[in-house]
Protein backbone atom coordinates (compact mmCIF):
# COMPACT_ATOMS: atom_id res chain seq x y z
CA UNK A 1 0.00 0.00 0.00
CA UNK A 2 1.46 3.61 -0.81
CA UNK A 3 1.99 6.31 1.86
CA UNK A 4 -1.14 7.92 2.60
CA UNK A 5 -3.36 4.32 1.53
CA UNK A 6 -4.00 6.35 -1.83
CA UNK A 7 -4.37 3.98 -4.52
CA UNK A 8 -1.54 2.91 -6.51
CA UNK A 9 -1.16 5.06 -10.09
CA UNK A 10 0.31 2.04 -11.91
CA UNK A 11 -1.32 0.67 -14.36
CA UNK A 12 -1.37 -3.66 -14.28
CA UNK A 13 1.02 -5.46 -15.69
CA UNK A 14 0.76 -6.20 -18.98
CA UNK A 15 -1.84 -3.39 -19.96
CA UNK A 16 0.89 -1.65 -21.49
CA UNK A 17 1.78 -4.16 -24.15
CA UNK A 18 -1.20 -5.29 -25.17
CA UNK A 19 -2.33 -1.62 -25.89
CA UNK A 20 0.99 -0.82 -27.88
CA UNK A 21 0.34 -4.50 -29.66
CA UNK A 22 -3.14 -3.11 -31.04
CA UNK A 23 -1.39 0.27 -31.90
CA UNK A 24 0.76 -1.89 -33.83
CA UNK A 25 -1.74 -3.69 -35.82
CA UNK A 26 -3.81 -0.81 -36.89
CA UNK A 27 -0.75 0.84 -37.97
CA UNK A 28 0.17 -2.55 -40.39
CA UNK A 29 -2.77 -2.84 -41.65
CA UNK A 30 -3.15 0.96 -42.34
CA UNK A 31 0.49 0.36 -44.03
CA UNK A 32 -0.72 -2.62 -45.71
CA UNK A 33 -3.64 -0.70 -47.23
CA UNK A 34 -1.70 2.08 -48.31
CA UNK A 35 0.72 -0.41 -50.20
CA UNK A 36 -1.80 -1.79 -52.13
CA UNK A 37 -3.54 1.39 -53.08
CA UNK A 38 0.17 2.48 -53.84
CA UNK A 39 0.37 -0.78 -56.13
CA UNK A 40 -2.96 -0.52 -57.81
CA UNK A 41 -2.19 3.21 -58.58
CA UNK A 42 1.28 2.11 -59.81
CA UNK A 43 -0.17 -0.61 -62.05
CA UNK A 44 -3.06 2.01 -63.53
CA UNK A 45 -0.11 4.29 -64.02
CA UNK A 46 1.95 1.66 -66.12
CA UNK A 47 -1.74 0.70 -67.89
CA UNK A 48 -2.69 4.09 -68.76
CA UNK A 49 -0.55 4.72 -72.11
CA UNK A 50 -1.41 1.50 -73.62
CA UNK A 51 -5.24 2.00 -72.92
CA UNK A 52 -5.01 6.02 -74.61
CA UNK A 53 -3.02 4.54 -77.34
CA UNK A 54 -5.15 1.30 -78.15
CA UNK A 55 -8.01 2.95 -79.99
CA UNK A 56 -5.87 4.21 -82.49
CA UNK A 57 -3.75 1.29 -82.79
CA UNK A 58 -7.28 -0.52 -83.47
CA UNK A 59 -8.14 1.92 -85.97
CA UNK A 60 -4.75 1.24 -87.81
CA UNK A 61 -4.61 -2.26 -87.34
CA UNK A 62 -8.61 -2.94 -88.68
CA UNK A 63 -8.54 -0.41 -91.35
CA UNK A 64 -5.03 -0.21 -92.44
CA UNK A 65 -2.61 -3.12 -91.85
CA UNK A 66 -5.42 -5.68 -92.38
CA UNK A 67 -6.90 -4.50 -95.73
CA UNK A 68 -3.00 -4.35 -96.79
CA UNK A 69 -2.25 -8.14 -95.98
CA UNK A 70 -5.96 -8.82 -97.60
CA UNK A 71 -3.71 -7.27 -100.86
CA UNK A 72 -0.79 -8.84 -100.71
CA UNK A 73 -2.48 -12.02 -100.16
CA UNK A 74 -5.19 -11.44 -102.99
CA UNK A 75 -2.06 -10.42 -105.39
CA UNK A 76 -0.91 -14.41 -105.24
CA UNK A 77 -4.50 -15.48 -106.72
CA UNK A 78 -5.78 -15.51 -110.34
CA UNK A 79 -8.01 -13.34 -112.34
CA UNK A 80 -10.97 -13.88 -114.89
CA UNK A 81 -11.19 -17.96 -115.47
CA UNK A 82 -8.58 -18.56 -112.56
CA UNK A 83 -10.74 -16.37 -110.25
CA UNK A 84 -9.77 -17.55 -106.48
CA UNK A 85 -7.04 -19.67 -107.65
CA UNK A 86 -3.33 -19.44 -106.16
CA UNK A 87 -1.32 -18.76 -108.79
CA UNK A 88 1.80 -17.89 -107.09
CA UNK A 89 3.91 -15.54 -108.66
CA UNK A 90 2.15 -15.68 -111.92
CA UNK A 91 0.73 -11.91 -111.97
CA UNK A 92 4.15 -10.58 -110.79
CA UNK A 93 5.92 -11.92 -113.85
CA UNK A 94 3.14 -10.49 -116.20
CA UNK A 95 3.29 -7.19 -114.47
CA UNK A 96 7.11 -6.74 -115.05
CA UNK A 97 6.92 -8.45 -118.60
CA UNK A 98 4.13 -5.78 -119.22
CA UNK A 99 5.49 -2.51 -121.51
CA UNK A 100 3.02 -0.62 -119.96
CA UNK A 101 4.18 -1.44 -116.54
CA UNK A 102 7.77 -1.00 -116.88
CA UNK A 103 6.70 2.28 -118.44
CA UNK A 104 5.41 3.22 -115.06
CA UNK A 105 8.30 2.08 -113.12
CA UNK A 106 10.40 4.02 -114.83
CA UNK A 107 8.47 7.17 -114.62
CA UNK A 108 8.35 6.55 -110.74
CA UNK A 109 12.46 6.78 -111.45
CA UNK A 110 12.09 9.82 -112.81
CA UNK A 111 9.57 11.10 -110.62
CA UNK A 112 12.57 10.28 -107.29
CA UNK A 113 14.77 12.32 -109.73
CA UNK A 114 12.81 15.23 -110.03
CA UNK A 115 11.67 15.27 -106.31
CA UNK A 116 14.49 17.50 -104.92
CA UNK A 117 13.23 20.08 -107.39
CA UNK A 118 9.56 19.55 -105.38
CA UNK A 119 10.86 19.98 -102.58
CA UNK A 120 13.49 23.39 -103.20
CA UNK A 121 10.74 25.13 -104.47
CA UNK A 122 8.45 25.42 -101.64
CA UNK A 123 11.45 25.07 -99.39
CA UNK A 124 13.37 28.36 -101.15
CA UNK A 125 9.86 29.82 -100.89
CA UNK A 126 9.61 29.29 -97.51
CA UNK A 127 12.66 30.70 -96.91
CA UNK A 128 12.10 34.44 -98.17
CA UNK A 129 8.49 34.35 -96.86
CA UNK A 130 10.70 33.76 -93.42
CA UNK A 131 13.22 36.35 -94.17
CA UNK A 132 10.07 39.15 -94.46
CA UNK A 133 10.52 40.07 -98.49
CA UNK A 134 8.10 42.87 -99.24
CA UNK A 135 4.43 41.29 -100.00
CA UNK A 136 5.31 38.22 -97.97
CA UNK A 137 1.98 38.21 -96.20
CA UNK A 138 0.28 38.43 -99.83
CA UNK A 139 2.77 35.19 -100.95
CA UNK A 140 1.85 32.93 -98.58
CA UNK A 141 -1.62 33.20 -99.35
CA UNK A 142 -0.92 33.12 -103.43
CA UNK A 143 1.16 30.36 -103.10
CA UNK A 144 -1.18 27.89 -101.04
CA UNK A 145 -4.10 28.70 -102.82
CA UNK A 146 -3.71 26.30 -105.84
CA UNK A 147 -4.09 23.48 -102.76
CA UNK A 148 -7.39 23.99 -102.48
CA UNK A 149 -8.15 23.17 -106.36
CA UNK A 150 -9.31 19.98 -107.02
CA UNK A 151 -6.97 18.22 -109.40
CA UNK A 152 -9.87 17.69 -112.19
CA UNK A 153 -9.74 21.69 -112.37
CA UNK A 154 -6.17 21.91 -112.14
CA UNK A 155 -6.01 19.81 -115.38
CA UNK A 156 -9.07 21.24 -117.12
CA UNK A 157 -7.55 24.61 -116.55
CA UNK A 158 -4.12 23.54 -117.59
CA UNK A 159 -5.36 21.84 -120.94
CA UNK A 160 -6.41 25.11 -122.28
CA UNK A 161 -3.17 27.10 -121.38
CA UNK A 162 -0.99 23.94 -122.88
CA UNK A 163 -3.27 23.36 -126.05
CA UNK A 164 -1.23 23.31 -129.31
CA UNK A 165 -3.10 26.77 -130.21
CA UNK A 166 -3.50 27.88 -126.92
CA UNK A 167 -1.83 30.68 -125.02
CA UNK A 168 1.54 29.69 -123.89
CA UNK A 169 2.28 28.53 -127.32
CA UNK A 170 1.06 31.82 -128.41
CA UNK A 171 3.45 33.52 -126.12
CA UNK A 172 6.39 31.50 -127.17
CA UNK A 173 5.43 32.56 -130.52
CA UNK A 174 6.00 35.99 -130.17
CA UNK A 175 9.54 35.26 -128.71
CA UNK A 176 10.32 33.34 -132.17
CA UNK A 177 10.28 29.82 -130.73
CA UNK A 178 7.97 27.32 -132.12
CA UNK A 179 4.89 25.79 -130.71
CA UNK A 180 5.78 22.87 -128.12
CA UNK A 181 3.23 20.42 -128.03
CA UNK A 182 3.03 19.71 -124.33
CA UNK A 183 0.89 16.90 -124.01
CA UNK A 184 0.97 15.20 -127.04
CA UNK A 185 5.11 14.50 -127.29
CA UNK A 186 6.29 11.38 -125.36
CA UNK A 187 8.86 13.07 -124.45
CA UNK A 188 7.32 16.44 -122.94
CA UNK A 189 4.23 14.83 -121.51
CA UNK A 190 5.42 13.83 -118.37
CA UNK A 191 7.40 16.55 -117.38
CA UNK A 192 4.56 18.78 -118.06
CA UNK A 193 2.28 16.99 -115.86
CA UNK A 194 4.95 16.84 -112.64
CA UNK A 195 5.40 20.38 -113.26
CA UNK A 196 1.40 21.04 -113.49
CA UNK A 197 1.43 18.45 -110.06
CA UNK A 198 3.96 20.65 -108.60
CA UNK A 199 2.25 24.00 -109.30
CA UNK A 200 -0.47 22.78 -107.40
CA UNK A 201 0.61 21.07 -104.90
CA UNK A 202 3.42 23.16 -102.93
CA UNK A 203 1.38 24.82 -101.06
CA UNK A 204 0.93 22.19 -98.52
CA UNK A 205 4.81 21.57 -98.47
CA UNK A 206 4.97 25.51 -98.39
CA UNK A 207 3.54 25.18 -94.82
CA UNK A 208 4.79 22.63 -93.41
CA UNK A 209 8.39 24.51 -93.86
CA UNK A 210 7.03 27.75 -92.55
CA UNK A 211 5.46 25.71 -89.13
CA UNK A 212 9.63 23.96 -89.27
CA UNK A 213 10.83 27.94 -89.45
CA UNK A 214 8.65 28.29 -85.66
CA UNK A 215 11.00 26.35 -84.00
CA UNK A 216 14.22 27.54 -85.65
CA UNK A 217 16.51 29.49 -83.35
CA UNK A 218 16.73 32.98 -84.97
CA UNK A 219 19.48 33.59 -82.69
CA UNK A 220 21.92 31.91 -85.03
CA UNK A 221 20.30 34.02 -88.14
CA UNK A 222 21.16 36.88 -86.23
CA UNK A 223 24.75 35.66 -85.75
CA UNK A 224 25.34 34.50 -88.71
CA UNK A 225 24.27 38.02 -90.25
CA UNK A 226 26.42 39.77 -88.05
CA UNK A 227 29.56 37.48 -89.07
CA UNK A 228 28.64 38.64 -92.51
CA UNK A 229 27.56 35.46 -93.87
CA UNK A 230 25.74 35.56 -96.91
CA UNK A 231 21.90 33.95 -98.10
CA UNK A 232 23.59 30.73 -99.62
CA UNK A 233 25.42 30.34 -96.27
CA UNK A 234 22.72 31.08 -93.77
CA UNK A 235 20.40 28.68 -96.22
CA UNK A 236 23.15 25.73 -96.08
CA UNK A 237 24.90 26.04 -92.85
CA UNK A 238 22.15 27.56 -90.81
CA UNK A 239 18.45 26.98 -92.32
CA UNK A 240 18.83 22.95 -93.46
CA UNK A 241 20.60 21.60 -90.59
CA UNK A 242 18.03 23.46 -88.75
CA UNK A 243 15.31 22.02 -90.33
CA UNK A 244 16.35 18.61 -90.82
CA UNK A 245 13.60 17.04 -89.65
CA UNK A 246 11.28 19.06 -91.46
CA UNK A 247 12.96 18.19 -94.96
CA UNK A 248 13.17 14.66 -94.09
CA UNK A 249 9.30 14.51 -93.38
CA UNK A 250 8.80 16.74 -96.43
CA UNK A 251 10.58 14.33 -98.45
CA UNK A 252 8.77 11.70 -97.63
CA UNK A 253 5.09 13.19 -97.65
CA UNK A 254 6.19 14.74 -101.14
CA UNK A 255 7.24 11.39 -102.57
CA UNK A 256 3.95 9.90 -101.48
CA UNK A 257 2.14 12.54 -102.99
CA UNK A 258 3.35 12.13 -106.43
CA UNK A 259 2.71 8.51 -106.59
CA UNK A 260 -0.53 8.37 -105.01
CA UNK A 261 -1.83 11.52 -105.59
CA UNK A 262 -1.30 12.40 -109.78
CA UNK A 263 -4.25 10.27 -110.93
CA UNK A 264 -6.16 13.24 -111.31
CA UNK A 265 -4.42 15.14 -113.61
CA UNK A 266 -3.21 11.71 -115.60
CA UNK A 267 -6.63 11.42 -116.25
CA UNK A 268 -7.88 14.90 -117.07
CA UNK A 269 -4.62 15.86 -119.16
CA UNK A 270 -3.23 12.77 -120.70
CA UNK A 271 -5.49 10.00 -119.91
CA UNK A 272 -1.81 7.71 -120.01
CA UNK A 273 -0.81 9.54 -122.77
CA UNK A 274 0.83 9.76 -125.58
CA UNK A 275 1.73 6.38 -126.54
CA UNK A 276 1.50 4.82 -122.20
CA UNK A 277 4.22 7.71 -121.93
CA UNK A 278 2.77 9.23 -118.81
CA UNK A 279 1.46 6.09 -116.81
CA UNK A 280 2.54 5.68 -113.47
CA UNK A 281 1.28 2.46 -111.29
CA UNK A 282 -1.74 4.31 -109.56
CA UNK A 283 -2.97 5.07 -113.02
CA UNK A 284 -2.28 1.47 -114.21
CA UNK A 285 -3.71 -0.04 -110.85
CA UNK A 286 -6.74 2.08 -111.83
CA UNK A 287 -6.73 0.57 -115.53
CA UNK A 288 -6.14 -3.28 -114.38
CA UNK A 289 -9.09 -3.01 -112.04
CA UNK A 290 -12.05 -0.79 -113.45
CA UNK A 291 -11.33 -1.24 -117.11
CA UNK A 292 -9.80 -4.41 -117.51
CA UNK A 293 -11.18 -6.20 -114.36
CA UNK A 294 -8.18 -7.87 -113.39
CA UNK A 295 -8.54 -7.30 -108.96
CA UNK A 296 -5.61 -9.76 -108.48
CA UNK A 297 -3.33 -8.00 -111.05
CA UNK A 298 -3.48 -4.42 -110.01
CA UNK A 299 -3.15 -5.68 -106.38
CA UNK A 300 0.04 -7.46 -107.14
CA UNK A 301 1.31 -3.82 -108.96
CA UNK A 302 -0.29 -2.06 -105.30
CA UNK A 303 1.88 -4.19 -103.44
CA UNK A 304 5.14 -3.30 -105.87
CA UNK A 305 4.26 0.65 -105.38
CA UNK A 306 3.99 -0.22 -101.39
CA UNK A 307 7.84 -1.31 -101.77
CA UNK A 308 8.84 0.86 -104.15
CA UNK A 309 7.94 3.71 -101.69
CA UNK A 310 8.89 2.10 -98.72
CA UNK A 311 12.14 1.48 -100.02
CA UNK A 312 12.62 5.31 -101.22
CA UNK A 313 11.45 6.62 -98.25
CA UNK A 314 14.08 4.64 -96.32
CA UNK A 315 17.03 5.99 -98.51
CA UNK A 316 15.89 9.53 -98.53
CA UNK A 317 15.92 9.77 -94.78
CA UNK A 318 18.87 8.16 -94.48
CA UNK A 319 21.06 10.08 -97.09
CA UNK A 320 19.01 13.28 -95.70
CA UNK A 321 20.14 12.10 -92.23
CA UNK A 322 23.81 11.59 -93.62
CA UNK A 323 23.47 15.00 -95.20
CA UNK A 324 22.40 16.56 -91.89
CA UNK A 325 25.56 14.92 -90.00
CA UNK A 326 27.96 16.27 -92.50
CA UNK A 327 26.41 19.75 -91.97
Amino acid sequence: MPIGGSPSLVAPAGSGGTGGGAARQRAGRGAGRRGRQDSRASRSERLTPYVLVAPAVLIIVGLRLYPLLLGVNYSFTGDLERNGTTVGLDNYIHLFQDPLFRTALGNVGLLVLLLPVAVAIPGLLATFIYLRVPGHRVYRSVYFFPAVLSPVIVGAIFNLLLAFDGPVNAVLGTVGLGPVDWLGDPRVAMFTVVGVHIWATFGMALVVFLAGFATLNASLLDAARVDGATLRQIIWHVIIPGLSRTIQFVFVTTMIGMLTSMFGLLYVMTSGGPEGSTYLPEYYIWIEQGQMNRPALASAASTILFLVMLVVGLLQISLLRRAGREN
